[in-house]
C-alpha cells in the first residue's frame, strides 16, 4: 500500500506566500516524477508543477516565476513553494507521484487525497 499525504493548504491574502508538502509512505523502491495537480471549481484538473526524480522541473505558464517546486528523495516528499498569490490560484490542490514497489518493475501513478487553498482579493 501507499499513500501520499498532503498538507500546507489555507487561506492567504493575494500577494501572499504558502508552502505545500506531500510525504509518500508505504511499499516504495523508489519514485519517478512528482507533481502538483490543481482543479477550480467547474474547470478541468491541470497541471501546475512536477519535478523528475533528477530535479529537473515543469511548470505551468500561469505560475512560471511565483511557484517553485522541490523534492527531498530521502524523504519521499515534495515541497511546492507558492509566492506572489492571485485569486485565480484558488483550487484543490493534488500531489501526483510516479512509484515502483521494487527493482525492475514499472511505475504507478498516486494522488492525494488534495488540499485546499483560498487566495482572497
Amino acid at each position: 500500500q501507499v499513500q501520499l499525504v498532503e498538507s500546507g493548504g489555507g487561506l492567504v491574502q493575494a500577494g501572499g506566500s504558502l508552502r505545500l508538502s506531500c510525504a509518500a509512505s508505504g511499499s516504495i523502491f523508489s519514485i519517478d516524477a512528482m507533481g502538483w495537480y490543481r482543479q477550480a471549481p467547474g474547470k478541468q484538473r491541470e497541471l501546475v508543477a512536477a519535478i523528475t526524480s533528477g530535479g529537473s522541473t515543469n511548470y505551468a505558464d500561469s505560475v512560471k516565476g511565483r511557484f517553485t517546486i522541490s523534492r527531498d528523495n530521502g524523504k519521499n516528499t515534495q515541497y511546492p513553494q507558492m509566492n506572489s498569490l492571485k485569486p485565480e490560484d484558488t483550487a484543490v490542490y493534488y500531489c501526483n507521484a510516479h512509484i515502483r514497489y521494487y527493482s525492475g518493475s514499472g511505475n504507478y501513478a498516486h494522488w492525494g487525497q488534495g488540499t485546499q487553498v483560498t487566495v482572497s482579493s
